[in-house]
């Protein structure tokens, strides 16, 4: 009797541990405020989605403090990491495809301009292969980027020589335009260096004015109509562990992931623009809401020509047809519904 108890229980501790060795831990880095909508919805909500899919086999752990926004392509490539995201203009040269999304006058929200990028990447632009050594899970836009200042503006000439901190990608061709002095930071460095006078302002989306607190030092907005440009991102995975994952779990994480995550992820940055721009409001944030066909506007829109022609040129070596793709992403964001 005593050895069938010992067998038994035997028996049910290797259930147990082959049961224990069969649930997963992917780890994700992310590096913007747990406050932000990224951090606070974007990824909780895929989290979720994806111990749903595989019936609780992968569980998702989101882990900050790895560093910065850039290194995290190679943290993800290296294997350090499962998964992360991060903006493409942190790696200059390397991602170029991925401006067609960040041209100015896009007139389109995040989310539809995310499922836009999303789909022409994986007509056009995936062949490429500039994520290569990367699985890409989905792709995204923060909502339009607008002017936020220490001290008023009342036109684009105002900007000339004044320190902005840029994020790389179409705001260096946009800051080269208006004459500023470019200075690069990740985002989460912008309110100590605004603070601290190092830079007179940024060009960065609404929802920051909340998330990043700049309605404390960024007294003074300009809102254009559809903003300056748009910003992209994308998030990616190991895939390498991606493949050593058993099969139906693999296909679970990928169904919902892509355009499903994109879109999701354009839509919480949507509703941080929202959240941001009440904050601002309430905070007494001198922000000027320009009109089409005020004089800020055709300021901006005479500065932005030539801008189409400069993103083919730069991508002539990529051997895609940019000029159908950058058409067809605007027809997709501006008819998405």
């Amino acid at each position: 009797m005593k050895f069938f108890k010992t067998a038994a229980a035997v028996s049910l501790g290797l259930s147990l541990s082959a049961g224990a060795m069969a649930e997963t831990t992917l780890r994700v880095a992310s590096w913007l405020p747990p406050t932000h909508p990224q951090n606070a919805i974007v990824w909780p909500t895929w989290s979720k989605w994806v111990e749903d899919a595989t019936d609780g086999r992968v569980k998702v752990e989101i882990e900050y403090g790895l560093g910065h926004p850039k290194t995290m392509f190679e943290l993800v490539e290296d294997g350090v990491v499962d998964v992360s995201w991060s903006y493409h203009g942190y790696v200059p040269g390397r991602f170029k495809l991925t401006q067609a999304v960040e041209q100015p006058l896009l007139g389109a929200s995040a989310e539809a301009a995310s499922v836009a990028h999303w789909r022409v990447h994986q007509k056009y632009f995936a062949k490429a292969n500039e994520h290569e050594g990367l699985e890409v899970i989905g792709l995204f836009t923060h909502g339009p980027g607008q002017i936020h200042m220490v001290d008023p503006i009342t036109s684009l000439a105002d900007l000339k020589g004044k320190k902005i901190r840029l994020g790389g990608g179409v705001q260096g061709e946009i800051g080269e335009r208006l004459g500023v002095t470019a200075v690069g930071a990740p985002a989460p460095k912008v309110y100590e260096m605004m603070q601290q006078g190092v830079i007179d302002g940024v060009f960065i989306p609404m929802g920051e004015q909340k998330s990043l607190r700049l309605k404390e030092v960024a007294r003074n907005v300009v809102v254009l109509p559809g903003g300056m440009y748009m910003g992209s991102f994308a998030m990616f995975m190991n895939p390498d562990f991606l493949a050593d994952l058993d099969p139906k779990d693999r296909e679970a994480i990928l169904s919902v992931s892509g355009e499903k995550l994109s879109a999701m992820a354009g839509r919480a940055w949507d509703q941080g623009d929202i959240a941001g721009l009440k904050a601002a409001e309430e905070a007494g944030v001198n922000i000027t809401m320009v009109k089409p066909g005020d004089a800020l506007d055709v300021e901006f829109n005479e500065l932005t020509k030539g801008m189409d022609e400069a993103f083919y040129e730069s991508v002539a070596d990529r051997g895609v047809d940019a000029k159908a793709a950058l058409t067809e992403l605007r027809q997709i964001a501006r008819s998405y519904k």
